[in-house]
């Protein structure tokens, strides 16, 4: 009988957020030099760093250092949030694609909790 092991690709919310910073990733892009420079390279730095602190998390021994990692990753989406804001109110995305973002950051949001619950309750150490 084969093990089925649960891997970094099972999760729900690392996949999530690794499509979510690519949609943002494909939005900035296509922005002028400064917005690009200014809003857009920390738009896409707190995008990317959700999904890369629930990896990081995933493979930590402790429960404690897991879930710390996935707390850093709500603070990323926090910031990623406040881009959005920023984002929006300087008219470098459409109202469509800010409430396209904040969805997806509000879905991604309940992810991460879920997957701290399942961590606390499902990990020993």
């Amino acid at each position: 009988m084969e093990k089925n092991y649960l891997t970094i690709r099972k999760l729900s919310a690392y996949n999530k957020s690794f499509d979510f910073s690519n949609e943002v990733w494909d939005t900035v892009i296509t922005w002028d030099f400064f917005a690009k420079d200014t809003v857009g390279k920390q738009f896409v730095k707190s995008a990317d760093s959700i999904s890369a602190n629930i990896a990081e998390g995933f493979v930590r021994y402790s429960k404690k250092d897991k879930v710390r990692f996935y707390r850093i990753s709500l603070g990323s989406l926090e910031e990623t949030g406040d881009w959005i804001r920023k984002a929006y109110r300087r008219e470098l995305i459409t109202p469509e694609i800010n409430t396209k973002f904040t969805d997806a950051i509000n879905d991604i949001r309940v992810e991460i909790f879920h997957l701290i619950k399942f961590t606390n309750e499902k990990l020993k150490f």
